[in-house]
């Protein structure tokens, strides 16, 4: 029976405001290694079937559901490692993880199978990863008999940021390396003195939100639960449109779907029963987890200097302990502080007390309600064929940097309100003004008349850069209409 990784990536990362957008969220980040967060957990596998040889548990590609807006930003981070997905499904409207878990398991049995399930959130770290790959392993063999499987991470301390889980008693299997319980309860996250009790009492775990079943287990599960989420989920699939490499679910049939988690919709409802026909068992899991959920968190999992300092990127320090500093663009110097997380981007600094650091969400709320665009994007936005970043704005005109890949291009366009100047910086590119089809190379340049159909390529090997200066009454990006897109967008789309 083939193992079949899920791996839910429909999470804003707010908390990690301004490294974390709503268009570029913590997923897409290397914040604990060189690799994205999605790339690590990709790679979290690796060295699984070597490890376990005898348990022959043929490891598929990954099933993969995102924002359809982020469906270019998993595509291109997969290329990167070289990685193929079995299929990347697009949410048109996050409906929570229990909707997503349900479409993946509808896909995973198209072709006659019915793999285990490993469920896994796209942004969370493990550090001792064959450790986890060991408690998969025991997880595979308890769900190839039937069961639903979670795993508890081993508390470290008194955590009132998490939802926890509380052992039953246990349960008798041989030949596991872990020691599997019956699930006995999901308990809300506790006040202080509550997590207190947790830790020194023992049996409660930290909920993980990882998940292992077999395909045909959770879609009976959840058929019997949550009906209604089963039906537009399965819906939403069948009425699904191929889009390149993606997978359009159904607009109107998955916003039919309700919203639910996992463990509303369907752990809380099986946990305590240890007659079960489908028992609810949890394995505990001690492998330096952390769900990154706030910016203390990711000071706890990087490498600190000797003061507890954790410096990334050009940041200095002097008489300061146990620091957070996070600056990519400019130098950042701190003197005389401490428990601070200070985080530099080249539109927005964030200062905030590292016990504070889950109150970040006040600034997020304020960016939503003031509409401001240093919630939903950087000064750098990225594009399927490249990226462009603002590099100067005033009254009638804006100042971009555009970079396009080799080989690709922008749509065929045209603006109502606006027109652009050119000028190469390196690389060559492709220009369609209106009937003529030019090519410019370095220090060359053009110009786009308003209301003119244009599109600008890249033909070359190496990346083309190019600055363009636009002037016209209305600036936004909407201001866009399509006559022909490699990428299948529609007009205004990202």
């Amino acid at each position: 029976m083939p193992l079949q990784p899920v791996i839910l990536s429909g999470g804003a990362g707010t908390r990690l405001w301004p490294l974390s957008r709503e268009a570029y969220p913590k997923q897409f980040l290397p914040l604990t290694s060189e690799h994205t967060m999605l790339q690590e957990t990709v790679r979290r596998l690796d060295g699984l079937e070597e490890e376990h040889p005898h348990q022959a548990l043929g490891v598929l590609p990954p099933i993969i559901v995102c924002n359809e807006a982020h469906r270019f930003l998993v595509a291109e981070q997969l290329r990167v490692i070289q990685r193929d997905a079995a299929a990347i499904l697009l949410e048109p409207q996050g409906r929570n993880t229990a909707p997503a878990l349900s479409v993946a398991a509808v896909a995973a049995v198209q072709h006659g199978l019915d793999p285990v399930l490993l469920v896994m959130p796209a942004d969370h770290c493990i550090r001792r990863e064959a450790v986890f790959r060991q408690a998969v392993a025991d997880g595979y063999e308890l769900a190839q008999g039937g069961a639903v499987v979670t795993f508890g991470i081993v508390p470290s301390k008194p955590e009132t940021g998490y939802g926890y889980i509380r052992q039953g008693s246990p349960f008798a299997v041989e030949g596991l390396h872990g020691r599997p319980h019956v699930l006995a309860a999901f308990v809300e996250k506790p006040d202080a003195a509550t997590a207190e009790d947790y830790l020194r009492t023992g049996g409660y775990f930290w909920n993980s939100g990882i998940f292992m079943m077999r395909s045909s287990v959770w879609l009976r599960l959840i058929a019997a639960f949550r009906p209604e989420i089963a039906a537009a989920s399965e819906d939403a699939f069948a009425r699904a449109s191929a889009d390149g490499g993606f997978l359009r679910l159904d607009e109107a049939a998955f916003r039919r779907c309700p919203s639910d988690s996992i463990d509303y919709a369907v752990m809380e409802r099986l946990s305590g029963e240890r007659e079960a026909a489908t028992p609810a068992l949890v394995l505990p899991l001690e492998a330096g987890w952390s769900d990154v959920g706030a910016w203390s968190a990711l000071w706890e999992v990087r490498e600190q200097d000797g003061s507890g300092n954790v410096l990334d990127g050009d940041a200095f320090v002097h008489d300061a302990h146990d620091n957070l500093l996070v600056a990519h663009h400019r130098m950042l110097a701190a003197v005389g502080v401490h428990d601070l997380i200070v985080v530099e981007t080249p539109d927005a600094v964030l200062v905030v007390s590292k016990e504070r650091a889950q109150d970040v969400k006040a600034v997020t709320q304020f960016l939503q309600r003031e509409q401001r665009n240093e919630l939903r994007h950087h000064q750098r936005v990225h594009r399927p064929w490249g990226a462009f970043e603002s590099i100067g704005l005033g009254a009638r005109y804006q100042v971009k940097r555009l970079t396009v890949k080799p080989g690709e291009s922008l749509s065929l366009q045209m603006h109502h309100h606006r027109a652009e100047h050119w000028v190469v910086v390196s690389g060559t590119a492709r220009v369609t003004c209106g009937d003529q089809v030019f090519l410019l190379t370095e220090n060359q340049s053009t110009y786009i008349p308003l209301g003119t159909k244009h599109r600008l390529e890249n033909p070359g090997a190496i990346p083309l850069e190019i600055i363009e200066v636009q002037s016209g009454s209305y600036l936004g990006e909407d201001d866009i209409v399509r006559f022909e897109d490699a990428y299948n967008r529609g007009t205004g789309e990202s």
